[in-house]
């Protein structure tokens, strides 16, 4: 039986182009790798873009939630001194000098109390300056008879107003002015409803007066 020859030349050639097809085919194969390879590392680079937003996010809301309980914190702490001048306000509304003159003597024992630790230095200092005006006129009204306890009143009023200013308040509250009083000069109060009752004047013009704005 006689052999098939195959012509040394052909078979070099074949063997080449054997090799340059799977020379081919593993390029192929490891570019598809390096493609799928880029494509993991882009996704865990969102994936990692994704959870450092998050954590920003996370750091920010946290930082809004710590100054919104520092802020209820120091509103708690001047709650007892609005407390009181509410009382006082609502006293001299129904002319009342006793009841003024016990709430004035608790209210200089509120603003002895109050803590201002935890503020910083130049709010510090001028809490220090409104609370020991305040206290200053407390004491007049805790002693003085009516129409002498509305003049304090007046002047202790700016000292509130100036104070929640700094502190904040835990209620709502109403800003309102008295055009006739101090010679027409006019007087602020605070109060805790939108309707007017002016303890300037009590009975005699308790409606007198408008709401200059809401204090939340």
């Amino acid at each position: 039986m006689s052999k098939l020859k195959i012509p040394t030349g052909i078979l070099a050639m074949a063997v080449v182009a054997l090799m340059a097809t799977s020379c081919k085919d593993t390029k192929k194969e490891n570019n598809n790798e390096d493609a799928h390879h880029t494509e993991q590392m882009e996704e865990n680079g969102h994936l990692d873009d994704g959870v450092q937003d998050h954590s920003t996010m996370d750091h920010d809301k946290m930082g809004l939630s710590d100054k919104m309980m520092d802020m209820n914190k120091n509103a708690m702490r001047s709650s007892q001194i609005v407390g009181d001048y509410l009382e006082l306000k609502n006293a001299l509304v129904a002319d009342n000098k006793e009841a003024a003159a016990k709430v004035g003597e608790k209210l200089v024992g509120s603003l002895e109390n109050f803590d201002k630790s935890k503020f910083d230095k130049e709010q510090q200092g001028e809490l220090t300056d409104i609370i020991e005006d305040a206290t200053e006129h407390a004491e007049h009204i805790a002693k003085s008879h009516l129409d002498h306890q509305r003049e304090h009143f007046d002047v202790l009023s700016k000292d509130v107003i100036d104070l929640i200013s700094i502190t904040g308040t835990k209620k709502t509250l109403y800003q309102d002015f008295c055009p006739m009083f101090n010679d027409k000069k006019g007087a602020q109060w605070l109060s805790a409803t939108k309707e007017i009752k002016n303890p300037y004047y009590g009975s005699k013009m308790v409606t007198c007066g408008s709401v200059q704005k809401q204090i939340n």
